[in-house]
């Protein structure tokens, strides 16, 4: 966890990561404002998986908040103080602020997130991925209405692909976002749906439920598509490479297939520094 009393660390270059590749083909103004709500998301990341008890990470959220309320008011906030401007720039709206701190919340209860209804994954994926697309589009500068309907259906893909890669990490610390009616369909018992997200990540009905997610993170994977074909270069460019190299990570987990156990799925430099390549100058 980052201490409280900082300002945000922001990245002195591009991070190593499928975000850093995509922010690479940024100017260089709107590259350090995404960096500053990087580093953002990360504080309050660190916090809802951090190990201090649920009560004590909900009000270190809370505190994150209140920042916010005052960067956005125009008042002095240490420690967003790098993000602050960008706040103005770019019109960054409160309430997309507000979005991503709830869905750290959501992390942050006493009982981990465990085979939600899928109307409540629907709105964790919101919260913790198409609110920060919306944020991220202002800075691309995207139209309006094409740049909240991208980060509605990106950031589902984007969340859903993490879901899918992360199901053993997950387990490990309780949690299983899977939703319950694609486990139910898929075979899995209600009981071991209530016993906890161990049982299900071993269950062997658990692969057809994976596949199906992974169909839905295919299906926002094309709408965002059909979104980005309007906005060739320019404002489409970073979040196309984001979009390409999570869709070619999801394949890689497809063709490894999800029964367990279940090795990890990366993409390495190369693979990164190709869809670069391929898609920097779309």
């Amino acid at each position: 966890m980052l201490p409280e009393t900082d300002a945000l660390t922001v990245p002195a270059h591009t991070p190593a990561s499928s975000f850093g590749i995509a922010m690479r083909v940024l100017p260089a103004p709107r590259r350090a404002a995404m960096f500053s709500i990087y580093a953002f998301c990360r504080a309050v990341d660190d916090i809802a998986d951090g190990p201090a008890p649920p009560a004590e990470r909900r009000a270190a959220l809370e505190r994150w908040r209140a920042d916010v309320d005052a960067a956005c008011d125009g008042a002095r906030s240490a420690r967003l103080r790098a993000l602050a401007p960008y706040i103005a720039a770019y019109g960054l709206a409160r309430a997309d602020f507000h979005a991503v701190i709830d869905g750290m919340l959501m992390d942050a209860q006493d009982r981990p997130i465990c085979a939600p209804p899928a109307d409540t994954l629907d709105l964790y994926c919101d919260r913790v991925a198409a609110a920060v697309g919306r944020l991220s589009v202002r800075v691309f500068g995207l139209p309006q209405d094409d740049g909240i309907l991208l980060a509605h259906h990106l950031g589902r893909a984007l969340q859903l692909t993490n879901i899918l890669r992360d199901i053993d990490e997950d387990a490990a610390i309780g949690r299983a976002y899977v939703p319950r009616e694609l486990l139910l369909a898929a075979g899995v018992e209600p009981r071991v749906c209530a016993a906890g997200a161990g049982e299900i990540a071993t269950h062997p009905a658990l692969p057809r439920a994976c596949a199906d997610l992974a169909a839905q993170a295919r299906r926002h994977y094309a709408a965002s598509d059909f979104v980005l074909q309007r906005h060739r270069g320019g404002a489409g460019r970073a979040p196309r490479l984001m979009g390409a190299v999570y869709a070619a990570l999801l394949a890689r987990l497809t063709a490894r297939g999800w029964g367990s156990p279940r090795a990890p799925v990366r993409l390495g430099r190369l693979a990164r520094a190709g869809i670069l390549l391929r898609h920097a100058l779309l």
